[in-house]
């Protein structure tokens, strides 16, 4: 049997990406779909840990230009991604994967407080953890929250998973057809040409870590498998080659 490349994983799926064909809350087939996905790469022996953004319920930089405080829109915000991570925890259950919450704000009723080193142990009990809340700060968003989380537990790669887009390109592929989609960047390349990876943030916290980000298209069925296992799909970031 063919062993999986990656180890440890962390998981960034935006909130876009569990919505559906709506655009907006939480689609029943989309979030069992991903729960499919994520136990077939549980099942090979990879750890994972997930952070889930909140924008199909609340943005806070929405609510901060419709005139709201943005620290206050922000905390909305994390809070929407505790919604989110309530509905994968309970896909996955369902399916037989052991899972746990970890927020980054406290709400021990329906999750644990995030704590480090007991998310690793969880990992190492091959449990999938799931990280809400962002960073538990405003101004912060959840791929800064992904590139935090992802160097804290010693991950190996991030996996961006993109909603019906297969990997990086000079330009918008759903709007310019001519679009030249990228293999491989550097860091410094993905802020120099201000290729929304990222935001500039989590690029640089990546950067400083040496964390390598692979996106991908998570909408086609078995794509986080063949990611895991080392096939050549999507765009490549990492340090610069010499």
């Amino acid at each position: 049997m063919l062993q999986p490349k990656y180890k440890r994983v962390v998981l960034k799926l935006s909130g876009e990406a569990l919505a559906g064909p709506a655009g907006y809350g939480i689609d029943a087939a989309v979030i069992h779909s991903t729960a499919s996905q994520i136990k077939e790469i549980v099942e090979l022996g990879t750890e994972v840990g997930i952070i889930v953004g909140g924008g199909n319920i609340w943005r806070g930089v929405a609510g901060s230009s419709q005139g709201m405080d943005r620290a206050t829109a922000d905390y909305m915000g994390m809070l929407a991604t505790v919604l989110n991570a309530l509905a994968l925890q309970d896909a996955l259950e369902n399916k037989g994967v052991q899972t746990r919450v970890q927020t980054s704000i406290e709400m021990r009723q329906v999750a644990e407080p995030y704590i480090r080193r007991r998310a690793i142990r969880h990992l190492e009990k091959k449990r999938v953890v799931i990280f809400a809340a962002g960073t538990g700060n405003p101004f912060f968003s959840t791929d800064t929250t992904a590139a935090l989380r992802a160097a804290e537990i010693e991950a190996e790669v991030i996996l961006m998973a993109k909603n019906k887009v297969d990997g990086v390109y000079d330009a918008d592929p759903r709007t310019n057809p001519d679009a030249v989609k990228y293999q491989e960047l550097s860091y410094l390349e993905v802020l120099n040409k201000g290729l929304g990876v990222m935001d500039s943030t989590a690029i640089s916290l990546c950067m400083d870590n040496d964390m390598k980000i692979i996106v991908f298209n998570i909408s086609e069925e078995g794509n986080i498998k063949r990611v895991i296992m080392g096939e050549d799909i999507g765009t490549v970031v990492r340090r610069e080659q010499k």
